[in-house]
């Protein structure tokens, strides 16, 4: 099938208004991070060679999107900083 073949009447023109409003929702904003890994799962994640990252990101958008959907904080605020220091005993 030709795109000269598809039937367009039904659906209406898209006017500058509707692109004033599109934003581009897709990827996501990345946000770097340190994460600790067991050195078998790190070994396994890069035995693939180049993009063990992505695959850590994919794993886990995976593993995110399979569960119910959950009331989370929204990703617009800046995460809250802990005042204590590694290793830090807490007061008794």
């Amino acid at each position: 099938m030709k795109d000269s073949d598809i039937d367009y009447s039904d659906i209406p023109p898209l006017g500058d208004e509707f692109f004033k409003k599109a934003t581009v929702a897709w990827p996501p904003a990345k946000q770097q991070l340190t994460i600790r890994l067991d050195a078998d799962v790190l070994n396994w994640l890069k035995a693939n060679g180049r993009g063990y990252q992505t695959r850590i990101n994919r794993i886990l958008r995976a593993a995110m999107e399979s569960q119910p959907r959950l009331h989370t904080r929204s990703t617009r605020t800046a995460p809250k900083k802990h005042s204590r220091t590694r290793g830090a005993s807490r007061p008794v």
